[in-house]
């Protein structure tokens, strides 16, 4: 009944770009498949059991690598990172003003 129900209250019209509809497609496990070896291994490897940094939080950095866990905290970089972001965060608060006195008198 839970089912029908479900089913009653979708539109009678299904489009390619259903998104619940894909997720059930791709949840089912088929035999024969190249890939659902592939996809266990993919797994394995987001549950690995390395140890991870647990410390202060790390400055960030352009490619969001976290830090090793035998980092000690100390920053020991050249500073190319910091001013990397600070020009980034220039660029945008500029282009935003000049975006913002472009459209001031719409």
């Amino acid at each position: 009944r839970e089912y029908e129900r479900e089913w009653a209250n979708k539109p009678l019209a299904q489009y390619e770009d259903n998104a619940e509809r894909d997720a059930s497609k791709r949840a089912i496990e088929r035999w024969g498949d190249p890939m659902a070896g592939r996809l266990a291994l993919d797994k394995a490897k987001a549950k690995s059991n390395r140890p991870k940094y647990r410390g202060p939080p790390a400055p960030p950095n352009r490619f969001d690598i976290p830090p090793g866990h035998k980092w000690d905290g100390v920053d020991r970089s050249n500073g190319y990172e910091k001013q990397f972001f600070l020009a980034q965060a220039d660029a945008r608060s500029k282009a935003e003003l000049a975006h913002k006195w472009a459209v001031e008198d719409m």
